[in-house]
């Protein structure tokens, strides 16, 4: 019979004869391998819970920035104008054998009446603490800005009878524009400023020198999507504006002033984005003498809450 014969290269090899195997099934027995505990809810994609979790974690991302954990202002002047301004600070540096003028003498008297310690530190670790800036043997040391979420910028809007008016900047890369734009919303009633959550400049140092500590006074929010923020708050009824040289009307024709409304204003070079230039209701232009191109952001933003808040001051005597 076939198989059978006792020939060499007609009997298989043992352990490879197919059929019955004693013990086997028929087949080498395989081992299950088990999957572990069951995962908790929100480990479990499809989950209302897992849902809920990772809306939390969007949320705490929007309020982050990748940032140094501290920063140093370094300077004699800038550091006696954030001292004067009260801006938040956890120590001053004080570089060894100092020269010391008015400036210095000021500086130290603020950080101590501040409760701000005041360290003296050696000219080479001043040096490496400022990297390499001219601090002139004076540093002051700032903690990590704290943002506001967005939901927080109409919350402070309801704390006043005007109007929510907010700021939102789009591409705006210059710390120095950023600071000078939180300073003109806190100027002119603005509620809060909200920023991207790439492509923008952050509260670092010398944002808060630009803005003469004003950033202290009214809320910074970070939106993870621009564009999604500013449609949802069209849709709690807030009017959108962007600056734009080729506007839809220009600032005399800013009727929408008096109501809800938010500003947007684009990057010093390219403008609104496409996304966000659609996500407005109308854009609005300021009119100039022949010649002159554009005026940089924080100008620009000065000049349209200036006008919004005339419009009101009128709107409210009337």
């Amino acid at each position: 019979m076939a198989g059978n014969s006792r020939r060499q290269g007609a009997m298989r090899k043992p352990g490879t004869k197919k059929g019955m195997v004693k013990g086997s099934g028929g087949q080498r027995r395989r081992g299950l391998e088990g999957k572990g505990p069951t995962p908790k809810a929100e480990d479990r994609p499809g989950h209302k819970a897992h849902r809920v979790a990772n809306a939390q974690a969007r949320r705490s991302a929007a309020t982050t920035k990748d940032k140094p954990a501290n920063e140093l202002i370094a300077g004699r002047n800038p550091v006696v104008e954030c001292l004067r301004a009260r801006i938040p600070a956890t120590a001053l540096y004080v570089a060894l054998g100092i020269d010391a003028d008015d400036r210095v003498a000021e500086a130290v008297r603020l950080a101590a009446d501040r409760g701000i310690s005041v360290l003296e530190v050696s000219r080479p670790e001043l040096d490496r603490l400022t990297q390499g800036a001219m601090h002139q043997g004076l540093g002051l040391q700032v903690p990590p800005f704290e943002y506001a979420h967005p939901d927080d910028l109409l919350a402070a809007s309801g704390q006043t009878d005007e109007p929510p008016l907010l700021v939102a900047l789009d591409g705006v890369t210059d710390p120095r524009n950023l600071g000078a734009v939180i300073r003109s919303a806190a100027a002119f009633g603005a509620n809060g400023v909200l920023l991207p959550q790439r492509r923008s400049a952050g509260m670092t140092a010398v944002a808060w020198r630009t803005s003469a500590g004003t950033a202290a006074k009214i809320p910074v929010a970070v939106a993870t999507n621009l564009t999604r923020e500013l449609r949802s708050l069209a849709a709690k009824g807030l009017m959108i504006v962007g600056l734009d040289a080729d506007g839809t009307m220009d600032i005399d024709e800013l009727t929408l002033a008096t109501g809800p409304l938010v500003v947007v204003v684009g990057s010093e070079g390219r403008g609104l984005s496409r996304l966000v230039r659609e996500a407005c209701d109308a854009t609005v232009s300021i009119p100039m003498a022949a010649g002159v191109e554009s005026l940089n952001a924080s100008v620009a933003t000065s000049v349209v809450l200036a006008e919004v808040a005339r419009r009101r001051r009128v709107e409210g005597r009337t």
